[in-house]
């Protein structure tokens, strides 16, 4: 069996990431983790299991989300609030027992209870329409906030003092509450009377003792029944570990006498500024990461050069042909997140120097943050750096920002606009916007993995300033340290179909590194390297 042990959690904390449906999403739910499990999903090609060790009770909704509804998996919190369900239950808040004389007032965000004219409790949905949490209040204060699991029962509740988290209970399906954290030093206590957890392992149950009654941290509790439950696993099961500083030290002492392999994903964890890092990384029986430059940057951090690491991206590439040469302009995908003032400020001078040549050209300022004036910002910083240069201003103004004059009278005397932002949280718009667009602009020093396989995706050409294995020098772009050429690669690019063609043929080449098939080829030889003489076998 291979084990994903994932990275998923809030804030650094031991719970999920789980929001409110109208809530902007801050960040990306894609990781190394979420591409490793649907890439295995997919294809079938290994039997596999998410292990889970933080507290998650909408985790079926977040599956659901990533397209691997069924995905097998062990909840650590599970096995402490001895949860048996599995499937989600639809859990209607008007079946809760409330109080006679409760009224219901809907706004447009959240439902409103109303006792004899005053707020009782104020009750909160997911982005599938499930109540997550009601929050129940005295004298205009908040007392107590109950957290809704999505099979159809309180998972766990807050209990405030002076609107200030006292302490939170973790219940079992019945109510009875296991363990408590208390907020203020976060030492754990165990119910005396329900001092059991449960490990279910095969199809078979059995039910442990907690060694103690009270913790000084979670993580205890969460190691000790991790580590009883990893005593059921077999030794020669693989542990493919996402890297992250909150589990790294309890894993790396959990995991010891296990055979495991270690991923690293973009920036999420650094090895220079963690100590626990070198122990793991010469204790794994193989690393992976997502970029060369990760590769390089672990070997530099400990100093020393390793045999058992690699590359593999988790993103696959597949041919899919984009709309720019269906739209009567040529949109510029330029990403902006990480870009100091200066070389910001040097990169809009240059593309706003190339905008006269070009009429049909459009500069698209990309941004994967999701800060609600983000594109305000980006806009002004640009008619900013416009207005320096001595260009037009208004070619970054906000769209129907303006003022128009009755009739539209003035309409053909307007300046066009050139510069628009795109702002992309998460993968799914970014595909959508990248497909609209006819060449990437990324003259940042780091590599957005998830943008470079896109592109190639789509076919279309990048100029990059940081050299990467995603894009080949003369073929599917140019690697240019020097924007003063930038407005030249433009227009050998955008003046020519032909040359772009061209890229866009290489684009496909070079994606054929990264199709489901090669990863999976590339997972063969690292699972057979780990587990020689383990029976998970490399093959379909």
């Amino acid at each position: 069996m291979l084990y994903f042990i994932p990275a998923w959690y809030q804030q650094n904390k031991w719970c999920e990431n789980e929001q409110y449906w109208y809530t902007r999403r801050m960040h990306t739910e894609f990781d190394d983790t979420v591409k490793h499990i649907q890439l295995f999903h997919r294809s079938g090609a290994y039997p596999y299991q998410i292990m889970l060790l933080s507290f998650a009770p909408n985790f079926r909704h977040f599956l659901h989300r990533q397209s691997v509804y069924h995905a097998p998996y062990w909840s650590c919190f599970d096995a402490i609030q001895e949860i048996r369900r599995k499937k989600a239950m639809t859990l209607s808040f008007h079946n809760l027992n409330w109080p006679p004389h409760i009224e219901f007032v809907y706004t447009p965000f959240v439902v409103v209870a109303l006792l004899h004219g005053e707020k009782y409790a104020q009750i909160d949905f997911g982005e599938d329409g499930n109540p997550i949490q009601i929050d129940m209040y005295q004298n205009g204060k908040i007392a107590r906030r109950n957290i809704y699991d999505d099979r159809g029962f309180v998972s766990s509740t807050i209990v405030y003092e002076n609107a200030k988290p006292l302490y939170q209970d973790y219940l079992t399906e019945k109510g009875v509450w296991k363990l408590r954290y208390f907020h203020n030093d976060g030492h754990v206590e165990i119910n005396p009377k329900a001092s059991n957890y449960l490990l279910a392992y095969q199809d078979k149950e059995q039910v442990m003792a907690f060694s103690q009654l009270a913790y000084e941290r979670m993580d205890q509790v969460i190691f000790e029944v991790l580590t009883s439950y990893l005593k059921l696993t077999d030794d020669k099961d693989l542990f493919c570990v996402a890297m992250h500083g909150l589990h790294a030290k309890l894993l790396k002492k959990a995991l010891q006498d296990k055979k495991m392999i270690l991923s690293f994903f973009e920036d999420r964890y650094d090895v220079g500024k963690q100590d626990e890092a070198i122990g793991m990384i010469e204790s794994a029986d193989f690393i992976i990461t997502d970029s060369q430059e990760n590769i390089d940057a672990i070997q530099e951090g400990i100093g020393n050069s390793l045999n058992n690491i690699k590359d593999i991206t988790p993103f696959d590439s597949r041919v899919d042909f984009g709309i720019s040469q269906q739209l009567n302009v040529q949109k510029i995908l330029v990403p902006v997140d990480g870009i100091d003032d200066a070389t910001f400020a040097e990169l809009i001078r240059r593309l706003g120097g190339y905008l006269p040549e070009n009429e049909n050209a459009q500069i698209h300022l990309f941004t994967r943050q999701a800060n609600f004036d983000r594109k305000k910002r980006l806009l002004e910083q640009t008619r900013e750096c416009l207005k320096n240069a001595g260009m037009e201003e208004e070619w970054a103004a906000e769209e129907n920002g303006g003022n128009v004059a009755e009739n539209n009278l003035d309409e053909l005397e307007t300046v066009p606009v050139r510069f628009f932002v795109e702002q992309c949280v998460d993968e799914l718009s970014v595909s959508k916007c990248i497909r609209e667009q006819r060449i990437i602009v990324d003259m940042r020093n780091t590599t957005e993995l998830y943008l470079r396989i896109t592109g190639i995706s789509v076919g279309i050409p990048q100029l990059v300033y940081t050299e990467t294995q995603f894009v080949e020098h003369g073929k599917n772009g140019f690697v240019m340290k020097d924007m003063a050429r930038l407005s030249e690669a433009l227009n050998y690019y955008l003046g020519s179909l032909a040359n772009w063609n061209e890229a866009m043929v290489h684009s496909y080449e070079l994606g054929k590194k990264y199709t489901t098939e090669v990863l999976l080829d590339e997972w063969k030889e690292v699972i057979d390297f780990v587990g020689r003489d383990s029976r998970i076998t490399a093959g379909k």
